[in-house]
């Protein structure tokens, strides 16, 4: 690898990292909460709270989103839908629990129906805990994971296609 192939590596790695810190679009699933924690998400999105002014934008489908805001224990019935979801999403992805049913399955923990918290199913990055939680809170938390997000973390950002020529790098920092 010359200079110049090695430079330009940097500059859309350090593009690629700022574009993922400064604009990551969320998408929101309630695995079956109460909807208390649905309701404070949205509060977060209001003008009062304006999560929108850290580039948050709230995204309708998993394959547009970097982020997944889950609520809520899981259940057999959410289950599924949320593993499909889960898998639908680009690399690098990263999940946010919120409240106390999606951490450890809160009020709802032994039901028949219940697995458990978010992290009994997919990898979790950030809690956020309370029943439900601020708007402040969830606010700190998704900024708290905004600054784990400088260093990519899939192996296909290692890895640069310049002129044909593929570039493999193992350390990025």
């Amino acid at each position: 690898m010359n200079q110049s192939e090695d430079q330009r590596f940097k500059l859309l790695t350090k593009v690629k990292t700022w574009a993922r810190m400064n604009s990551p679009w969320v998408l929101h699933f309630n695995s079956g909460s109460c909807n208390g924690c649905d309701i404070e998400i949205l509060a977060t999105l209001t003008p009062r709270y304006d999560l929108e002014r850290f580039g948050i934008k709230l995204q309708g489908s998993p394959r547009h989103a970097d982020v997944l805001l889950c609520t809520g224990a899981v259940s057999r019935q959410a289950r599924n839908r949320l593993l499909r979801i889960y898998a639908q999403m680009h690399e690098p992805k990263f999940v946010v629990a919120i409240g106390a049913c999606a951490i450890s399955g809160g009020v709802f923990q032994g039901c028949y129906n219940v697995k458990g918290g978010i992290d009994k199913v997919i990898p979790v990055d950030a809690y956020i805990p309370g029943c439900p939680p601020r708007p402040e809170a969830i606010i700190d938390g998704v900024v708290k994971l905004l600054s784990s997000l400088k260093m990519p973390v899939s192996n296909n950002d290692k890895q640069l296609q310049i002129g044909g020529n593929s570039i493999e790098v193992d350390d990025l920092t």
